[in-house]
């Protein structure tokens, strides 16, 4: 037997080691360039009108860009136009429940569960039903009234519609230089991977956001957003993972947010600065996930705050965030212990199995 202080640092040698690994990546530079071109250029529309959180709504859309598939043109832009809807369609459910805040929880994990239904059932790679949620929370924590549902809609359709076409034109230049990759067949969907899977998750989404409300914690969109950016992780492991690299990530990333909030950047200063965010964080994130995070962090900040940067406290700001994202990387945490639970998955899977009807039910 070792003695417990020797298996402790055995156990710290071995974490500290997941934490450093650098993974490779042959991601070329035009992808991060072609992403922040697609959240950027509304930002900088935005600016030209003086309009800074109208080009925010758009450069949420603009997002969807990070959806774009490897595979042949005609394949790769039905998969993002369709994502585009998907995104489009989850803030407008979001914007609504935020008129009706009882329905705010029940509609984030309807939007939990489709989503990530689909994204299984259709084999979505990353980032998965991640973003769909981030528009919805976003959405959901928006403060505007009924006449502007349509206005913000209309604004970020507008930001998915340019990122479909900046996508166009950067896939013929990818295919030019790299042959497209084959059109995989999609495996028979099983009920554990597409249905108690989402279920689990979206139950879990749904309680992050429940125990954000209980606690009163103010615009907690991040809440859920870490909750499910834990939980997603294909093992025990990698959830785990995800959670040490997401908090540790995110409390560097908040020394930085706070470093970019006390700067007297104006409108452009802003929207620039996000554009760097994002070519350095889609040049990084496939390598190492807490340094990504590290960047990350300011750029969500920036994008639902920025509009209102100076009318509080940034040192609040950042706390809140902070606390958000320790509160769902727990909730993640839990949820992917039962997810990667044999007994539970076979205890509640049996009930759900009851609740559903067996000619929709995929083979176990």
């Amino acid at each position: 037997m070792m003695p417990p202080w020797n298996r402790f640092l055995r156990l710290l040698s071995e974490e500290l080691r997941h934490f450093t690994t650098i993974h490779p990546s042959d991601r070329s530079w035009q992808m991060p360039l072609a992403a922040a071109l697609a959240s950027g250029l509304p930002l900088l529309v935005g600016c030209s009108f003086d309009r800074l959180d109208y080009g925010m709504v758009s450069s949420l859309g603009g997002m969807v860009f990070l959806y774009l598939p490897p595979t042949p043109l005609y394949h790769r832009m039905v998969l993002l136009m369709a994502s585009a809807f998907a995104m489009i369609a989850c803030y407008t459910l979001g914007m609504m429940s935020h008129l009706i805040p009882v329905l705010m929880m029940p509609v984030l994990v309807f939007i939990a569960i489709l989503t990530t239904m689909l994204c299984r059932y259709y084999r979505v790679g990353v980032p998965g039903s991640l973003f769909f949620i981030m528009a919805a929370s976003i959405g959901a924590y928006s403060p505007v009234e009924l006449l502007q549902i349509p206005l913000m809609v209309g604004l970020l359709s507008m930001g998915a519609l340019l990122a479909s076409l900046i996508a166009f034109f950067y896939s013929l230049e990818m295919l030019r230089l790299r042959p497209a990759a084959p059109i995989e067949p999609l495996p028979p969907a099983s009920f554990d991977f597409v249905i108690f899977d989402s279920v689990v998750i979206g139950a879990f989404v749904g309680a992050s956001l429940a125990l954000a409300q209980v606690l009163h914690l103010e615009k907690a969109y991040w809440v859920p957003v870490s909750c499910l950016a834990v939980i997603q992780g294909t093992s025990l492991r990698a959830v785990w993972n995800r959670q040490i690299h997401r908090i540790v990530g995110t409390g560097l990333g908040m020394l930085l947010a706070w470093g970019l909030l006390s700067l007297p950047l104006n409108n452009w200063g802003i929207a620039v600065t996000m554009m760097l965010l994002t070519f350095a964080i889609e040049t990084a994130i496939v390598r190492h996930y807490a340094f990504a995070v590290v960047l990350i962090t300011p750029l969500t900040i920036l994008l639902a705050e920025a509009a209102t940067m100076g009318q509080g406290s940034a040192a609040e700001l950042i706390q809140s965030r902070f606390i958000d994202t320790c509160l769902g990387s727990f909730v993640g945490l839990l949820g992917g212990i039962c997810i990667h639970s044999p007994r539970f998955r076979a205890v509640t899977g049996k009930y759900l199995r009851r609740l559903i009807p067996t000619r929709f039910q995929p083979p176990a």
